[in-house]
């Protein structure tokens, strides 16, 4: 299935304001915020934080299964997609994982 397919299928994310990925120490990796552009990849990642319980290797290989032509794409331009070159590092490497931490959204009245 396409990269588009896919996000149809995944939980909605609408209560998140983005995801934090922790390492090993505790510190934040990365931020992936629930805006434009990096939509799709809060949604793939909420999916194997949920699934998984953590970005694994295992969890890494899913996603990019899910970010599919995109995962192409990223092999060939290193650097043009981080997040799947995040999944890309982890599947390779077997044995990092990265911890997800939910930032909910609030409504501000």
């Amino acid at each position: 299935m396409a990269f588009a397919d896919n996000l149809k299928q995944l939980p909605r994310i609408s209560h998140l304001a983005a995801i934090q990925l922790l390492d090993g120490d505790g510190t934040v990796a990365a931020t992936i915020e629930n805006k434009p552009g990096q939509a799709g990849s809060l949604s793939i990642y909420n999916h194997l934080g949920q699934i998984y319980g953590a970005i694994t290797a295992e969890a890494a290989r899913k996603g990019l299964e899910l970010y599919a032509e995109h995962t192409d794409d990223a092999r060939q331009n290193p650097g043009k997609h981080p997040n799947i070159d995040r999944l890309l590092d982890l599947a390779a490497d077997g044995k990092r994982l990265l911890r997800v931490k939910h930032v909910f959204a609030t409504a501000i009245e």
